[in-house]
């Protein structure tokens, strides 16, 4: 693998405010697995420890780009002496309405240093995570029972509710053009293209506000075909 001048540099002005290294970069002690496959500049994310579907798709996958896998078992991770759901850390409002309701017992200091802990890094985090504007974001996630396109629709600008697999398997963009592709793709998909609603925390939200190419690839945990089939259709017509 070549050599990345640019990626080194990054990683050592880094190192001396959170923890990077060739493999591995944190938020607030939240800690993610770099997994490097060629020189693409797309980016692939894992988010939720508990979602196995989705890391086992995604690595064996291993797209040409850059992939992050949260180093978690579990849904929430731990930040100080409580837990966050971490697709609810990228922003400082959505950390702390999710801090609230997961740590009740935690009195204001402590909400006080794990919002400080998160925007001390957020930024420098988000720098490794996120692609230039032109290239693609893609995240995988995993859904049980009560979550299906129709949990996404209300906040949704456009959605096309007919498509391959059960409303469990659906597509989610922040790009307008994107959306207009996957419409044409034969699965069920939403565009999201700007934020509604209470800021909830979420990196679907930052990268709508923030004009990046965005890609939620949903699918029912265990539903690894479905998942493995939509993801190699976005890098075929999206990547």
């Amino acid at each position: 693998m070549p050599f990345d001048v640019s990626l080194a540099r990054r990683e050592f002005l880094g190192a001396a405010v959170w923890p990077f290294s060739k493999k591995e970069v944190a938020i607030a002690g939240i800690r993610f697995r770099v997994e490097r496959h060629g020189g693409g500049p797309a980016r692939f994310l894992q988010v939720h420890g508990d979602e196995s579907t989705a890391r086992d798709v995604l690595r064996e996958a291993a797209p040409a780009g850059t992939s992050f896998f949260v180093e978690s078992a579990t849904r929430m991770v731990e930040i100080g002496d409580g837990r966050i759901d971490p697709n609810r850390m990228f922003s400082r409002a959505g950390a702390e309405r999710n801090l609230r309701r997961l740590n009740p017992r935690w009195n204001e200091a402590q909400f006080a240093n794990a919002l400080l802990e998160l925007d001390r890094d957020r930024e420098k985090f988000l720098r490794a995570l996120l692609p230039g504007k032109s290239s693609l974001l893609v995240s995988l996630h995993n859904n049980g029972e009560r979550y299906t396109i129709e949990t996404e629709a209300p906040i949704g600008q456009r959605v096309a509710r007919e498509g391959k697999f059960t409303p469990h398997e659906f597509l989610l963009a922040t790009s307008a053009a994107d959306f207009e592709k996957l419409e044409q793709s034969g699965y069920r998909c939403v565009l999201q293209s700007s934020a509604a609603g209470p800021d909830d925390g979420s990196l679907s939200r930052l990268c709508a506000a923030r004009g990046i190419r965005y890609v939620n690839i949903e699918a029912r945990l265990g539903s690894s075909g479905p998942q493995r089939e939509m993801l190699e259709w976005v890098l075929r017509n999206l990547g």
